[in-house]
């Protein structure tokens, strides 16, 4: 199958010449028909599979072109990165189509955003959060909303989402399209189907937890974080074979750990992201890497999810990740557009269950390498790898991180309120009764005397 069975407009394929794309990927192909039918959607395809096209083309395909000020469409996900992604793919999509396509997201000032919903969009990408404030505000109005996408719907849940999304599912009229995309189905996500859609069809192109057949994965047993420190830097080195590389770590902390310790090797090769990161920081870091200017990305889950990045040669898990979704979706960032991906990672005896956890999730085993007899077998460990041991009389108490700080102070005596019930108000009318007479507006300081 090929683009041109789509039965797409001129200028979508001028747009798709342009990209170089000849045939639509598995999930584009399914979901076409369905998106054009203007039926509720449910799209299942794995990270890396051409989503935002899947959706995009034929929504652009039977958008009119309109002077009207309100969106037709809105499109959440769960991320700023995303957001910007996501407005530069539809941009190229729409290169020759008069569309307005604005991309709004938190950690910006709202007045120009609300400066630029004011001049008019027909499409709106945006973050949960940002979104709501807006449509509060009532300078973006959502009653001529036709479709409604929100893409990577199961990353949202994962980081609190849910009631923003009621509250925005409340405000948008009831009578228009919902399409959903997640690379995977959970619980959650299933419940918000069955509130929110009516009679959705189910587009599954492959089944959560099914690795992509074009990424080769290998894993190391590791002792510790300083031996996995080492064996990256060793692996690293060969600057020709990870010539692309993005490094997943669990959290922020680690993300800067790790970043510090592999800036005294790789310097001006490497860029972090998190979402401590200022955004101009974030966008710069992604693009840089984008762009091949830094050849090491090290990035947490929430902040690498969903982001299309070309070329990516490998992609290592430094942290196991607890859920073994996060694992497909971290090792979704290589292999991208059928290409041929890397997926490595280094697992302590802490985390084998989650590595089993993974392995049984994709139902297959990762092959495991041993560790290079040159790669310095560590016995220092960080503080989060170390026994804790705890001394129930130990007389030296743990500090209370609770406890009040020093800025907390008790009210003084003339600033704290005593609630006099009833007789307050004659208290009152008595120290500021009115003067007997009219004139003699010095009567209540003499009487006082």
């Amino acid at each position: 199958m090929n683009f041109r069975d789509l039965n797409l407009n001129t200028p979508l394929y001028n747009a798709i010449d342009d990209l170089g794309f000849t045939q639509p990927t598995p999930i584009q192909a399914e979901a076409f028909n369905v998106v054009a039918s203007g039926k509720d959607m449910v799209g299942i395809a794995q990270t890396g599979t051409g989503k935002t096209f899947a959706y995009m083309l034929p929504i652009l395909k039977n958008l009119k072109f309109s002077k009207q000020d309100n969106p037709r469409i809105l499109i959440l996900v769960p991320t700023r990165e995303l957001v910007v992604q996501v407005v530069d793919e539809i941009e190229k999509l729409a290169k020759y189509i008069n569309t307005r396509v604005l991309g709004v997201y938190g950690g910006t000032n709202i007045n120009t955003q609300k400066q630029a919903v004011a001049q008019g969009q027909d499409i709106i990408v945006a973050t949960p959060g940002r979104l709501y404030d807006l449509a509060v505000s009532r300078v973006l109005q959502l009653k001529s909303l036709e479709r409604l996408v929100i893409d990577e719907v199961d990353v949202m849940l994962d980081l609190g989402f849910r009631h923003q999304l009621i509250n925005i599912f409340d405000i948008l009229p009831e009578r228009r399209q919902n399409i959903m995309f997640s690379a995977t189905m959970t619980e959650d996500v299933d419940d918000l189907i069955t509130d929110f859609f009516t009679a959705p069809q189910k587009v599954s192109i492959a089944i959560s937890g099914t690795p992509l057949e074009n990424i080769a994965q290998t894993k190391y047993s590791v002792p510790n974080y300083y031996t996995k420190l080492n064996l990256l830097v060793h692996l690293l080195q060969d600057a020709e074979t990870y010539n692309k590389v993005l490094v997943f770590v669990s959290n922020k902390r680690m993300a800067d750990r790790l970043f510090e310790a592999l800036d005294e090797f790789f310097k001006e090769e490497l860029c972090v992201i998190h979402s401590n990161k200022t955004q101009n920081y974030r966008l710069r870091s992604i693009e840089q890497f984008r762009e091949g200017i830094n050849r090491v990305l090290v990035a947490t889950d929430v902040m690498a999810r969903g982001l299309d990045i070309d070329n990516v040669s490998h992609v290592f898990n430094f942290d196991t990740p607890d859920y073994p979704e996060n694992y497909m979706h971290r090792i979704g960032r290589t292999g991208r557009a059928e290409r041929e991906g890397q997926a490595v990672v280094f697992s302590t005896e802490k985390e084998q269950d989650s590595l089993e956890k993974i392995e049984s999730l994709m139902q297959m085993e990762i092959p495991e390498l041993q560790i290079p007899e040159e790669v310095e077998i560590s016995t220092e460990l960080i503080e989060e790898e170390r026994t804790v041991i705890k001394e129930r009389n130990n007389p030296t108490k743990r500090k209370d991180i609770d406890a009040p700080g020093p800025a907390f102070h008790e009210k003084s005596a003339k600033n704290s309120k005593e609630n006099l019930g009833g007789s307050y108000k004659f208290k009152i009318a008595a120290k500021y009764k009115k003067p007997k007479t009219r004139g003699d507006k010095n009567y209540n300081k003499r009487n006082k005397k």
